[in-house]
């Protein structure tokens, strides 16, 4: 149908009001986690993002892998992969997109997002003004210019996960910018003005070869002389993606209102790099590279950081300070990087890891100067070095579904944030928070099945390994790691080596200095062997545990000398070895190469399936490692110990049984399954060998008394969440595991709501 318009002297756009009771400003993880555990908690949520995707650096416009406490499984953060909403992204992904493509991880949150009931998307949506009375925040202002129309969105509650902060920064909150001096706080990784005081952007580009020779021609503002870039001998026609994470720039500009300086820059240095590898003369294998896609956004590392009620410091993560707060954890290193990135004479970054995870308060989540803004993702209230470990976005992803389910028990008992953050209050968001699948280091979830009492139909006893997976050099140090309870002796351990003639060997016993780490920066013993041609060799250390600790025994490099391997894989117990990944650290073991503050301590690394190996072994005394008691202790998974219930292998009908003496009601009920969480579960780029890892449980029936409840065929989630329909009580729940991916099935407990 024709339409005619007439001339006019102006015109306006339309406007839409929309009313919410929470309203969230930034699509990135740490948004989208907190959308979606808001509006699973019964909040009307409206979710403004300013692009066309979901995801934020993680998304198909930048393409940087999410990643967060694992560390590319490069530190001693055993077991350590995001739990709860960001878990349940990874492992989605994984499922969907195991070889790592940017553009399906685009799909998973759009779909995760769109199919969440009471939670309303505005893609392409910019923030321009808010509107508040006192130090409350009332509404926002936004505007899409691909439909051309202006929101403005009312509500009680409000989160700021934009990156950069339009919320906190329309709104007049205190927040930080750069680095604090070293007196300030402390902090002995402060950088000087040398080294520069924010982090850089940085732009990918990935590329893919051809059948036949492919010419370049450079752009006219492309970089002319490569020299510039001090390392620029690093360049290979190899590198590709996130491998390109050095090409940073920026730290020194206002890296938000000089972001599109900084991107022009950015995009001279890309192409003049990749004029250099084509045209050079230096990579005649580059002959048959083209590149297939530049970013066309930057990813932003560091802009403005906001002031809660307390700041989180680098002694907080170096000491792993547990605060009565803790909602949250991480544990990527402290990755400051120069602020003229590659143009520095620095390395591309300073990293330091702590020994383990550390835990995040609160009271660093929400606006000191605002009374209903909560801060999630870079926005945290931190310094500029615990940003530098804090920012990575599987941790932003954590801290977004904690202020989304903050933000729901805000609105319910109309409270403040502030006043949630009280001693005699936060205990409530960290039990809610544990209920749901997160994971805060080192905090059980209280009495997760109200005293009931659970019975199994058998349970695996660690006695012997069979050496069935063939033979290994010792071309490394490396460590079998294994659980003990407070008060038990470790059993003597035969193994199996091998040596074409008489070798000396030491193996000792380690352990963590901090009971929950898995570390192995406390000798304990040593014992020294001689190995000559094929045998057993009993290994005895007259140790018992002060308390629930992993040990490690430790056998030192020797090459001569080779170790059987058994095929068998076992939840919670693993090898390790003392070996470095290039990704996140230079050494096999971490240095203080200066007065930094921190520790040195060796890197005992798992290796990633199918890489993955496990010492074939015999203990003279068998242990209990995987008791149907952790069914009841309210631990979400290894952490001094295995934590979960384990069946014999030759069960064939596996099934745990919660019985209580009186009828119970309950509006959900929560499983927490294996689905390996020592395992990165990288994004995008790296790709994976498996879409579910082994020990999951992937068939399984749960029944109230003689109701089935649920049948589930295909699951491929650690979490996994059932509603109770109304009205219904029970004395017993039975939970059938029919099958798995492949191993044994592990399961760590089962919670009421």
């Amino acid at each position: 149908m024709m339409q005619t318009f007439s001339t006019q002297n102006v015109r306006d756009f339309p406007q839409q009001r929309l009313q919410a009771e929470l309203v969230i400003v930034g699509g990135g993880l740490a948004g989208v986690c907190a959308a979606l555990a808001a509006a699973r908690d019964g909040l009307d949520v409206v979710l403004i993002q300013d692009r066309p995707v979901l995801g934020g650096n993680a998304s198909s416009e930048v393409r940087l892998w999410a990643n967060g406490a694992t560390s590319h499984m490069g530190n001693n953060n055993r077991w350590a992969r995001e739990g709860g909403i960001m878990g349940e992204i990874m492992e989605e992904n994984l499922w969907r997109n195991k070889e790592g493509n940017p553009v399906l991880f685009d799909m998973v949150l759009l779909d995760m997002v769109q199919a969440q009931p009471g939670l309303t998307l505005l893609l392409n949506t910019v923030v321009t003004d808010i509107e508040k009375s006192g130090h409350r925040l009332q509404s926002v202002q936004a505007f899409n210019a691909i439909n051309q129309t202006r929101y403005q969105v009312s509500a009680s509650q409000f989160i700021d996960a934009s990156g950069d902060g339009v919320l906190g920064y329309l709104a007049g909150a205190a927040h930080r910018v750069g680095a604090e001096s070293v007196e300030e706080f402390g902090e002995k990784m402060a950088p000087g003005e040398n080294f520069g005081h924010k982090l850089g952007h940085s732009i990918y580009f990935y590329t893919k070869r051809t059948a036949q020779p492919v010419r370049f021609v450079a752009p006219s503002f492309a970089l002319k002389e490569i020299t510039a870039i001090p390392r620029y001998k690093r360049l290979s026609s190899e590198l590709n993606g996130c491998d390109l994470w050095w090409l940073e720039w920026g730290g020194r500009l206002d890296t938000v209102h000089e972001s599109e300086t900084i991107k022009w820059e950015l995009w001279k240095i890309v192409w003049g790099v990749w004029d250099y590898i084509k045209n050079s003369g230096e990579f005649p294998d580059a002959d048959n590279l083209t590149i297939e896609w530049v970013g066309l956004i930057p990813g932003k590392r560091e802009s403005r950081r906001f002031l809660g009620d307390t700041l989180l410091c680098q002694q907080d993560i170096i000491e792993q300070r547990d605060h009565y707060d803790a909602v949250a954890y991480g544990g990527w290193s402290i990755d400051l990087h120069p602020a003229d990135g590659v143009y520095s004479e620095h390395d591309g970054c300073r990293q330091f890891h702590s020994k383990g995870t550390y835990t995040i308060p609160f009271r660093a989540l929400y606006s000191q100067s605002l009374d209903n803004l909560l801060l999630t993702g870079r926005l945290i209230s931190a310094t500029h070095v615990a940003f530098g470990s804090a920012r990575v976005m599987c941790t932003c992803g954590v801290l977004g579904e904690v202020v989304g389910r903050a933000a729901a028990l805000c609105q319910q008992q109309q409270i403040t944030p502030a006043e949630l953050a009280q001693p005699d209050r936060v205990g409530q968001l960290q039990q809610h928070l544990l209920r749901q699948g997160a994971f805060i280091p080192r905090h059980p979830l209280a009495n997760p099945v109200r005293d009931a009492h659970v019975t199994v139909s058998s349970t695996l006893q660690l006695r012997a390994l069979a050496a069935d997976g063939g033979w290994q050099p010792l071309k490394s140090r490396c460590a079998l790691l294994l659980p003990l309870k407070a008060g038990e002796r470790l059993p003597a351990i035969n193994v199996q080596l091998r040596a074409a003639n008489a070798q000396k060997l030491q193996v000792s016993l380690l352990t963590s200095d901090n009971q929950a780490n898995t570390c192995g920066d406390c000798h304990l013993a040593t014992q020294s062997i001689t190995v000559n041609q094929q045998g057993t060799y009993r290994l005895s250390f007259d140790y018992r545990a002060d308390c629930d600790r992993y040990v490690f025994i430790a056998f030192e490099e020797n090459a001569a000398i080779e170790v059987a391997l058994t095929s068998q894989r076992l939840p919670g117990v693993m090898m390790v070895f003392n070996s470095l990944n290039p990704r996140v650290a230079k050494r096999t073991r971490q240095i203080n190469d200066g007065d930094y503050g921190v520790e040195e301590f060796d890197f005992w690394l798992p290796r990633r399936t199918p890489q993955q190996i496990l010492l074939a072994f015999a203990l003279e005394t068998p242990l209990q490692l995987w008791h149907r008691d952790y069914l009841l202790n309210g631990k979400l998974r290894p952490e001094q110990h295995t934590n979960c219930w384990v069946p014999a292998q030759d069960d064939a009908h596996p099934n745990a049984c919660w019985h209580w003496n009186e009828p119970q009601r309950a509006k959900q009920i929560t499983l927490l399954f294996d689905n390996d969480f020592d395992h990165a579960m990288e994004t995008v780029q790296m790709g994976h060998s498996l879409a579910v890892t082994p020990h999951c449980t992937t068939h399984y029936r749960i029944w109230l008394d003689e109701i089935l409840l649920a049948e589930v065929t295909e699951n491929h989630h650690s979490l996994c969440h059932h509603a109770v329909p109304e009205g219904v009580s029970f004395s017993q729940i039975r939970l059938e595991l029919l099958a798995s991916a492949g191993a044994l099935p592990a399961l760590y407990g089962l919670h009421l709501h």
